[in-house]
């Protein structure tokens, strides 16, 4: 199995799938998730022409649950996906970028740090942030109740949850809450800031019934300049999982429109 040597003595698990020289296109799974939840992409985005990379976040899935958690952080989360894309495809290689829930944030942090390595962004069941102080705080409070839970209850408490949560496998819980308390909670409002700066192509994409990031998604949508939104129907906060041959076909189409015509050339809504 690959694995990519980081900091804290950590290892990074990731496939890549598709032909080599194949567009590259880095997704990044949701908390508390891992890369199996994008079993549904691999054939159809392969077949479209693309060299898809999927990963486990540090604490998640098949990576290293390091023990110290300083090695937990939106910084060093951003460093993985740079790493990895250097390691697959070439140092400063570009790719398309995209991720759901705290995937989709840390796309939007990586596009904030290394914009000129970014051909076009898919922002899937997300959002972008907090502006007021006090909306993160409770963000962060959240987060941080979220990592005590799992200290105290385990891998138990994902049962029942959304597919990409319930439907995947984690060696223990520790790394969950260190995630939670270092890569969930958010620093400042640099990402939701930046929207108007975003330069690429992106594709907006949110479930109808995920009802907790309906707004965030038509923020985004206004923010950003040049931006689709699609909402995928009969789908919650697992877009991908939930109605995979809508969520396929509304990125594919996003694609292949960048692709044929550039930028301004995909703001004709694909058919769900």
């Amino acid at each position: 199995m690959p694995f990519l040597k980081r900091e804290f003595r950590t290892r990074i698990y990731y496939e890549v799938h598709g032909e080599p020289e194949g567009t590259p296109l880095l997704l990044t799974h949701g908390y508390s998730s891992t890369s199996g939840m994008w079993q549904g992409q691999i054939e159809p985005f392969t077949k479209a022409g693309y060299k898809l990379i999927i990963w486990d976040m540090r604490g998640h899935g098949r990576s290293s649950y390091p023990d110290d958690q300083n090695a937990y952080s939106e910084a060093l989360t951003v460093a993985d996906m740079a790493a990895i894309l250097d390691h697959v495809c070439g140092a400063g290689t570009t790719a398309i970028v995209g991720g759901l829930s705290l995937g989709g944030y840390m796309s939007q942090a990586f596009y904030r740090d290394h914009s000129q390595r970014v051909e076009a962004l898919l922002i899937i069941d997300t959002g972008p942030g907090f502006k007021s102080d006090k909306a993160r705080d409770d963000w962060n409070k959240y987060a941080n109740e979220t990592g005590d839970r799992f200290d105290r209850e385990g891998l138990k408490q994902l049962e029942g949850l959304s597919p990409e949560r319930s439907k995947v496998k984690h060696r223990n819980a520790e790394g969950l809450a260190m995630a939670a308390r270092g890569m969930l909670a958010q620093r400042d409002n640099s990402i939701i800031n930046a929207l108007p700066n975003i330069k690429v192509p992106s594709l907006v994409v949110v479930g109808a019934d995920d009802k907790g990031f309906l707004a965030a998604s038509d923020y985004m949508e206004k923010k950003i300049p040049d931006c689709l939104k699609i909402v995928i129907p009969d789908a919650g906060h697992a877009a991908n999982m939930d109605q995979p041959q809508a969520f396929n076909e509304a990125v594919l189409n996003f694609l292949e429109a960048v692709k044929a015509k550039g930028r301004g050339g995909y703001n004709q809504k694909p058919k769900l």
